[in-house]
């Protein structure tokens, strides 16, 4: 059933794709094949192919793929589109063939449709699908030599023609020569020169130019310092360096990321991690070519491979940073901040760097390659209801999680949440209508106190100011600190904690887009916008707001939610009394901010506190866990064990204090109480006998 959903998922993404880019008009779609099918392209041209600096492949290229081309300019992209397709959907099967063994059948069953998906969805092959590039043809052709069935004659050609229609591909030839395969690596090169020479004698004038005067395709295409460049001259160029001293340090990266990282892939080639060898291979590639655009990325979606880390639960770290940088733009990846900007701006570059130079892979040799060290876990905790939970399978971690992985999940997840709350439905009509219908319910009701409270907070200066500060301030650095805490002093009750917050936060999102709803502050009733000022009704978009956030997402507040939910995990794990007050109020101090300020209705903050009781109700139906888990106690030391142990003696010696003592652990326990069993009745079983007559 499991392995059928993925091969659903994975038809219904390709197929998605595929749609995407036929629904568009005709001149908007496969823009980049108006360098082959357009009046100047490849089928057409009659002067040089690089005359324009449009067309940024190989002159062999240009000769072999115009059938192609034609092809796709009699259909209009069809053939091309569902012929990417096809290549992606090879491609995935044979990468899926070839995983270092040995390799378990529940592996080998859920690869090949597990990696068509992620090469769909990742944007190289999105690019290319777009733009309809080729790059995908080059990629598979290498990755069919890592294949056991492939001869080394084979091998050679096929690298020898990938390099011909992307020349850094000829790194490929040095691995093969420097594991040993020398024949395959001397056929490689031929076939390249061979390739060459073919393209040099039919189109000389463009293979000169290609060759000598762009020296292998620099210059070629967009400016070398944009963004899509994902090389090391592009990441250079953009950090300010030209001329000689730029070309200097270009000269000296390239040389030692080839360096580490060619023989890092021989390495993991003799061990016979073929793919990934190849996947580092090809993002040294990247690297210090002049130019990578995204669509000659797909080298380092292949690097998820690679296996990383000494617990179980840290091997899914690797694989989803690098899903994560391939497929997530840069703002999904890193909050809008200048200086994690460059790091965003240059992820796929930084990916590569680090599956080529510094991510320690394991070898097939090392004890951890099969045998992680595993998360501990428990059994879901029993109920009174025979159902719960649904989920029998899932068993709760007991360990602290990756924190690495913690916070790109964070991350995503918090863009995921602004993204849908930002496209939720924002028809004024709508929010305004459903803003009536809560004013009416709140009158009937009699809790309609919004516009006395926000009147009262807008005339008291210094409470509009503390209320304006703590609205703006609090909703994040409460929540985010308190799960910081769990996670460094309680690592079993944050992951118990964290799963009623995530439960909530999407009701909260299912809410915005079934019911926008506008604030009063927005209602043009006479409430005042304290922390924004006045706004203009007349204008849709009420000015600068839109661009932050749906001004329409009121209905639950997560800033109630939030609060009860900090609340409720305060009340039960601070250790003082003080402190589960402060947790106590602290959601009822929101309440009376959000309503104060006029950026919610009381209403609201009931829908706030139902989506966080669902969020823990959730928690329960589907895992079992009702109540916060036991953190583990620490294990006593030796010195610590033994003075335990004396004065259980001294208990014992004094008389039959033994019976009220609480024992440090159940094993201790359990072998004191059957060494009393096993003594003869003395003085202190009949202190006891008499102790009892008196009672």
């Amino acid at each position: 059933m499991g392995l059928a959903a993925l091969w659903l998922l994975a038809g219904l993404l390709a197929v998605r794709q595929a749609a995407a880019v036929l629904r568009l008009p005709p001149d908007e779609r496969l823009t980049d094949l108006e360098t082959w099918i357009g009046e100047e392209g490849v089928l057409h041209v009659r002067g040089s192919l690089y005359d324009g600096d449009s067309f940024t492949g190989t002159p062999f290229s240009g000769l072999v793929l115009k059938p192609l081309t034609r092809a796709a300019e009699q259909s209009l992209g069809v053939a091309w589109t569902f012929g990417t397709l096809l290549l992606v959907v090879i491609l995935g099967l044979v990468a899926a063939r070839a995983l270092p063994g040995p390799v378990s059948r529940r592996t080998s069953l859920i690869a090949a449709p597990l990696a068509i998906s992620l090469l769909v969805l990742s944007l190289p092959v999105r690019n290319t699908f777009t733009l309809g590039q080729t790059s995908i043809i080059p990629v598979l052709l290498v990755v069919l030599t890592v294949l056991p069935s492939t001869s080394g004659r084979q091998a050679g050609v096929l690298i020898g023609v990938a390099a011909a229609l992307q020349p850094a591909l000829l790194l490929f030839a040095v691995v093969l020569w420097l594991i040993g395969r020398r024949r395959a690596a001397a056929l490689a090169g031929a076939t390249f020169a061979v390739c060459t020479a073919l393209a040099w004698a039919a189109m000389p004038h463009d293979s000169w130019t290609y060759w000598g005067h762009h020296i292998g395709g620099a210059g070629l295409g967009a400016p070398a310092d944009s963004l899509s460049n994902q090389s090391l001259h592009g990441l250079l160029l953009r950090i300010g360096l030209e001329g000689p001293v730029e070309l200097a340090l270009l000269a000296v990266l390239a040389v030692a990321v080839a360096v580490i990282g060619l023989r890092r892939a021989v390495h993991y080639a003799k061990d016979g991690q073929l793919l990934l060898a190849a996947a580092i291979t090809g993002s040294v590639a990247l690297a210090v070519s002049p130019t990578s655009w995204q669509h000659q990325q797909l080298w380092i979606l292949l690097a998820v491979v690679g296996r990383v880390g000494r617990r179980g639960s840290d091997r899914l770290v690797w694989p989803v940073l690098v899903v994560l940088a391939m497929s997530l733009s840069r703002t999904a990846l890193l909050p809008d901040i200048e200086i994690l900007g460059h790091i965003g701006y240059n992820a796929p570059l930084l990916a590569a760097l680090a599956a080529a130079c510094v991510v320690p892979f394991h070898s097939r040799t090392s004890p951890r390659w099969d045998d992680p060290e595993p998360t501990p876990v428990a059994d879901p905790a029993k109920s009174r209801y025979a159902w719960v939970p649904l989920l029998r399978f899932l068993k709760r971690p007991l360990s602290r999680p990756n924190l690495m992985l913690e916070l790109m999940l964070i991350r995503v997840g918090y863009f995921a949440y602004s993204w849908i709350r930002a496209h939720a439905p924002d028809e004024r009509s709508v929010a305004e209508g459903h803003g009536d219908q809560v004013l009416t319910l709140e009158s009937r009701l009699h809790i309609d106190i919004e516009h006395w409270f926000n009147a009262i907070v807008a005339d008291t200066s210094w409470l509009k100011h503390f209320m304006n500060w703590y609205y703006s301030t609090f909703h994040f650095l409460i929540p985010l600190s308190l799960l910081a805490w769990l996670y460094l002093r309680r690592p079993a009750t944050y992951r118990w904690a964290r799963t009623p917050l995530a439960f909530a936060t999407m009701l909260a999102l299912v809410g915005f887009w079934l019911y926008p709803l506008a604030p009063p502050r927005l209602m043009g009733l006479g409430y005042v916008d304290t922390a924004h000022g006045p706004q203009d009704l007349n204008n849709p978009d009420f000015g600068a707001l839109t661009k932050l956030s749906n001004q329409y997402a009121a209905m639950p507040s997560l800033h109630v939610g939030w609060s009860l939910w900090c609340g409720v995990v305060i009340a039960i794990v601070a250790p003082y009394m003080w402190a589960k007050v402060l947790g106590i109020l602290y959601p009822l101090l929101t309440t009376a901010v959000i309503v104060g300020t006029a950026n919610h209705y009381v209403l609201d903050a009931v829908g706030g506190a139902a989506i966080v009781s669902a969020g823990f109700g959730l928690q329960y139906v589907l895992l079992g866990v009702g109540k916060r888990p036991r953190e583990e106690a620490p294990p006593l030391s030796a010195a610590m064990g033994a003075a335990m142990a004396r004065a259980r003696g001294l208990v014992r010696q004094r008389g039959g204090g033994h019976d009220d003592a609480e024992p440090v652990d159940a094993e201790s326990a359990g072998k004191d109480r059957s060494d009393a069993a096993d003594e003869p009745p003395k003085g202190g079983q009949a202190r006891v006998e008499h102790h009892d007559q008196r009672v």
